[in-house]
């Protein structure tokens, strides 16, 4: 089938689904300019950091305990490496897509905040939110917009403990809000899946395309490359998160993004 032709069909999903459910993963984030995990122009290509140990380690809960000023390095490094960056109009489209078209959930597992930004309300952040803090010890919770005038690493103004960001590091359990948000939106129904920019390697990331097949739902995947999921999935368009969805919206609306104003 021709890249158009498939386009035409994917858009004719979007068109009659009532009851979306949107998985993003890296490559949604990618194309605001954000650096990948690994991988060529990745953050961390080597095996280990500088003192030695992976970086998985670095940034898992257990070193977060025992050493949070070596985590906050790599936490911070990584914020840093995303800030200035803003969503784009992919994340824009799902947005107006949800507020106009009825029912739309999306799953993500980015934690720069990006859909929020761009609109979306029905988010379920299964990872959590870079730029939402917590303390260790009580209460304190805040919202920030960069790392840039925080101590490195920052302690909670209320009670003096360690405070970190809400997200789930290494050797951490999912929050459980979002894994009920999760479980409420597949058992409720759901008559389109579409999974872009991820590769699924994560169990809970593949569940809901596993729920769709057993359920006879259509699913698509937005992806250049191959994934866990590419096997599984009805129809494939090998396009960026970027361009893929632009190429949905003018199919659906008979016109270019950005949508002209009113």
């Amino acid at each position: 089938m021709s890249e158009g032709r498939l386009l035409d069909l994917v858009a004719e999903l979007f068109r009659v689904a009532q009851r979306t459910l949107v998985v993003t993963g890296a490559g949604m984030s990618a194309d605001s300019g954000l650096p990948t995990y690994r991988g060529i122009g990745g953050l961390y290509e080597s095996e280990s950091t500088a003192e030695g140990v992976p970086i998985e380690e670095a940034l898992s809960g257990d070193m977060l305990r025992r050493n949070p000023a070596l985590s906050w390095k790599y936490i911070h490094q990584i914020e840093s490496a995303c800030r200035g960056a803003r969503f784009h109009s992919g994340h824009a489209i799902l947005a107006e897509l949800e507020r106009t078209r009825g029912c739309h959930t999306i799953l993500t597992q980015n934690v720069d905040g990006f859909h929020t930004d761009a609109g979306s309300k029905n988010v379920i952040e299964i990872h959590g939110n870079l730029r939402h803090l917590a303390c260790t010890e009580c209460d304190y919770r805040v919202g920030v917009d960069s790392y840039a005038e925080l101590e490195i690493p920052p302690r909670c103004p209320e009670c003096g403990e360690l405070v970190r960001p809400d997200v789930v590091l290494f050797g951490e359990a999912l929050p459980r809000a979002a894994l009920e948000r999760l479980a409420l939106t597949l058992e409720s129904g759901v008559d389109l899946v579409v999974v872009i920019g991820t590769t699924a390697v994560f169990p809970y990331i593949a569940a809901p395309v596993v729920h769709a097949l057993r359920a006879g739902v259509p699913t698509v995947e937005l992806n250049p490359g191959d994934s866990v999921v590419s096997d599984m999935v009805d129809h494939h368009v090998r396009l960026g998160a970027r361009r893929g969805l632009e190429e949905i919206w003018e199919r659906l609306t008979g016109s270019r993004w950005p949508p002209a104003s009113s």
